[in-house]
């Protein structure tokens, strides 16, 4: 089992998949609407939770100013292919669960790509 912090940029189906297969995952919709990212990012590192996000401001607070973080995974699927992505982030979970920590990661369709900060 994993713990995920959706946030609310996050699409529930991936949040409901991941509950699912048994992870645990908190979503800031349901916590804590409408909170601020640093609150966020601090709030996944503190129970060390990976974070979910479609907001690409949580790269320029990671790689940009340095945010330190317990893991983060950026989706970037078009509106097209959408309802492969609660199933890919499955899989990620499942294939990858330990390369995540400590990881930015950008998911898109066909294309995963890990990276330090």
């Amino acid at each position: 089992m994993m713990r995920f912090l959706a946030d609310e940029s996050c699409d529930f189906s991936v949040v409901s998949a991941l509950r699912e297969v048994g992870h645990d995952v908190l979503a800031i919709v349901e916590i804590s609407p409408a909170a601020e990212d640093l609150a966020i990012i601090k709030l996944a590192l503190k129970e060390k939770r990976i974070l979910l996000t479609e907001d690409k401001d949580f790269g320029q607070l990671v790689h940009a100013h340095g945010q330190k973080i317990h893991a983060v995974v950026l989706i970037r699927y078009p509106a097209q292919v959408r309802k492969n992505l609660a199933r890919d982030i499955v899989r990620l979970a499942t294939l990858h669960a330990r390369k995540l920590t400590g990881c930015f990661v950008v998911i898109e369709p066909g294309r995963i790509r890990f990276s330090r900060p």
